[in-house]
């Protein structure tokens, strides 16, 4: 079978370009968006040839693709700040997920662009993360160091292009470029001069669609006020410290003068409901009068223009000093910290224990090229839910006491 390199700048759109005609459906499916919005009947396609769908766009059978793939399933059992064990009530990497794309679907809604593409970025944006969020990421990535290093949104990538195995015709998922892209949120410039076209954006400095922009702020919301919410419920955080926060403190207390009776959870849960939905609507707000002022007309005007997705400047700097607070009294805090470096003693030794004796590893991570063999690994080890991890851990190096 040969692959279409989709990924090379000025190539036909094959079978993307060819449905246009023949796909009523989709097109009116499609009819509402502006002009600067991302349509799949206009894709750059996918790196192997499919005919088209039927009854669905391209966007909409890239979520789905996503929705019953097996990393995302996973995520269920991967952590956000809490290790997956702490508690049933924190969020994971899959709730977290559903709430990013809740968001962005909103904000994309209401900027008339692709809701279906923002929606399947969204979902599958973390889809690399290692086992025990950051501190995991971290830990691999020194561990990789010597061979390359490791990026969650590179690996994320790399989950929908290789490491998927659902379909006959081809490895990975068969994403559409434009999903791809808007998965590699971030990305080194050694790596992003392999991966070609999609790459070419971190190289010139060009932006990447509407849609891919809207996943990324949605994501930032979702997660600075979830962790506001898991940080109070698990006490690692107080209201009398969020007090110095003038995002929290506003609506705070909005919330305890509109609703005097309510206390607790509830009151909480209104005051962090109202943060979300003031950065929602500032969002669309601004972002409106960034796309008046360059209006752009097409995609590629997109792609040249400076980031159009954005807060205000007062909400930005409101924003920023929540992400600050969380940063030292939340994710250093040394309950935190504990939880982290056990993590970290997790994923080293289980990567020093493969790299010592590839034997240890299944087959499919089993590589005679010492070259690719810590690669293998890596991706061995990103694929763990946290629990996971654990029992590999103690299968390794624990000897049962019977």
């Amino acid at each position: 079978m040969n692959e279409r390199r989709s990924d090379i700048p000025g190539e036909p759109h094959g079978h993307t370009a060819a449905a246009a005609a023949a796909s009523p459906t989709v097109a009116a499916l499609e009819a509402h968006l502006a002009p600067y919005a991302a349509r799949s009947l206009q894709s750059r396609g996918r790196r192997f040839d499919e005919p088209p769908p039927s009854a669905r766009t391209e966007f909409q059978r890239d979520r789905d693709r996503i929705v019953h793939s097996t990393a995302f399933r996973r995520l269920e059992y991967k952590t956000q700040v809490f290790v997956n064990h702490e508690g049933d009530l924190f969020r994971t990497r899959l709730t977290h997920s559903l709430e990013v794309a809740q968001i962005a679907r909103s904000v994309a809604r209401n900027l008339r662009v692709n809701e279906d593409l923002v929606e399947a970025i969204s979902l599958a944006h973390d889809l690399g993360h290692t086992p025990f969020g950051h501190a995991g990421q971290d830990a691999l990535n020194e561990c990789m160091r010597e061979h390359g290093g490791f990026e969650h949104n590179l690996q994320s990538l790399t989950v929908v292009d290789e490491l998927e195995e659902h379909y006959g015709a081809f490895n990975g998922l068969n994403l559409c470029f434009e999903t791809r892209e808007g998965i590699l949120k971030h990305c080194s410039r050694e790596n992003a001069r392999r991966l070609g076209a999609l790459g070419e954006r971190f190289l010139l400095g060009r932006q990447p669609s509407i849609e891919a922009q809207i996943a990324n702020v949605a994501d930032e919301i979702a997660y600075n006020n979830h962790d506001v919410d898991d940080g109070l419920r698990s006490g690692l955080l107080s209201i009398d410290q969020l007090a110095e926060v003038e995002l929290w403190q506003t609506h705070y207390e909005a919330a305890r003068r509109d609703y005097p009776q309510i206390e607790g959870r509830r009151l909480i849960h209104e005051t962090v409901r109202r943060i979300i939905n003031t950065l929602i609507v500032d969002l669309i707000d601004t972002t409106r009068r960034n796309l008046t002022e360059h209006a752009p007309a097409s995609l590629d005007d997109v792609r040249a223009a400076p980031p159009l997705v954005a807060h205000s400047e007062t909400v930005a700097i409101q924003a920023t000093q929540l992400k600050r607070f969380l940063f030292v009294n939340l994710y250093r805090h040394y309950r935190v910290m504990r939880m982290a470096n056990k993590a970290r003693r997790v994923v080293v030794g289980l990567f020093d224990a493969f790299i010592e004796d590839a034997r240890l590893l299944p087959p499919a991570y089993q590589s005679k090229d010492p070259a690719v063999q810590p690669r293998l690994v890596a991706h061995y080890i990103a694929g763990m839910t946290d629990r996971y991890a654990l029992k590999e851990y103690q299968r390794l190096f624990v000897i049962a006491d019977n």
